[in-house]
């Protein structure tokens, strides 16, 4: 993750070096006005609104230790979307007080302001509805969870009346025995949260939210097309009512590593990939379909369902070929916990 902190005085510099030795992240930037960062060797900024733009769209979160005003107004032109936009803290620069301030909880600035408050002994301020209510949080619990939001319209409803009441919740797994506050168990309804990576939608409006848990074991011929690639995905998954957003990975054979439209897939659905040689993917227990043209080539008779095994889990969806592109899919176990 890439942390970005705003400080404005000796005490807010004093604080930031002190988070610097807590917070233990991938990326850390300290940004400050000429008189601080001349003293403790921060990034220096004439003005930090002159920073915020490039560091909004690049830092996971932006900690202002300072007022909230300065954050707002440095802010306030780079607002998209609770969607896209990164966790926004802001801290007192006594280090009392840490304010969730955007971004609650698709951005994690809830579950960072209350660790941060930890780490300095001080006093969380979270101020979104559901957190103050001691109710589920759908999209909070998502990003946890790794799960994707089938539509921020059905969340923004099931926010607005899990206040009010509880809402049900179905799951194609073994739900808890005690629910969170707000939930309650049922199939039917008008409104309701369905947690699985199939298209079900059991209730009149739904919420559902998909565990990137599926990994899809990909084998193609060379210069593949990505429109190809995402044609056979889409067609795959669409027999199987498998959502698109289950996808967390994709997987094939290190002689795909460089291959544009394999790549390019990925980026599109948003997967992480891995490739195996073709030792690894040979040594896959299991019966597969195998191709002796496919053995000669690249040294296994079978890349898609043995990639999707060893990257995922228990095969669901053995080798489908679609137009110079097959396509096998495997799911990790998941279990529900609140």
């Amino acid at each position: 993750m890439t942390y970005s902190i705003f400080c404005f005085s000796d005490a807010g510099a004093s604080l930031a070096l002190k988070l610097c030795e807590m917070l233990r992240v991938d990326r850390l930037n300290v940004h400050s006005t000429p008189k601080y960062a001349g003293k403790h060797g921060f990034t220096e900024h004439e003005t930090i609104s002159s920073a915020t733009g490039d560091l909004f769209r690049e830092s996971d979160a932006l900690i202002f230790i300072g007022a909230a005003g300065i954050a707002v107004r440095s802010i306030a032109p780079h607002v998209v979307s609770k969607v896209s936009d990164p966790a926004v803290l802001v801290i007192d620069d006594r280090g009392r007080f840490v304010i969730s301030l955007l971004s609650g909880h698709i951005g994690g600035a809830n579950g960072l302001a209350r660790s941060i408050a930890g780490l300095i002994g001080a006093e969380p301020v979270i101020t979104t509805a559901t957190d103050g209510a001691g109710k589920f949080s759908c999209d909070a619990w998502a990003v946890t969870h790794d799960c994707a939001i089938s539509s921020m319209a059905a969340a923004k409803d099931v926010s607005a009346a899990i206040l009010t009441g509880d809402i049900p919740v179905a799951a194609e797994y073994p739900l808890p025995e005690e629910l969170p506050s707000g939930l309650r168990r049922a199939e039917e309804g008008e409104l309701g949260i369905y947690i699985g990576i199939h298209k079900n939608d059991p209730f009149d409006t739904t919420l559902r939210l998909i565990p990137r848990t599926v990994t899809l074991g990909i084998g193609c011929r060379k210069d593949i097309s990505l429109e190809s690639v995402m044609a056979a995905v889409r067609s795959v998954l669409d027999e199987a009512n498998i959502e698109l957003r289950a996808v967390g990975r994709i997987a094939s054979i290190v002689n795909k590593k460089d291959e544009k439209g394999l790549l390019e897939a990925a980026r599109v659905i948003g997967a992480e990939t891995v490739f195996f040689t073709a030792d690894e993917l040979n040594a896959v227990p299991g019966e597969f379909e195998e191709s002796e043209f496919v053995r000669k080539t690249v040294g296994t008779g079978n890349v898609c369902e043995r990639a999707a095994v060893l990257a995922g889990g228990e095969l669901i969806i053995k080798k489908t070929a679609v137009n110079g592109v097959t396509v096998a899919a495997s799911v990790q176990e998941r279990r529900i916990e609140f």
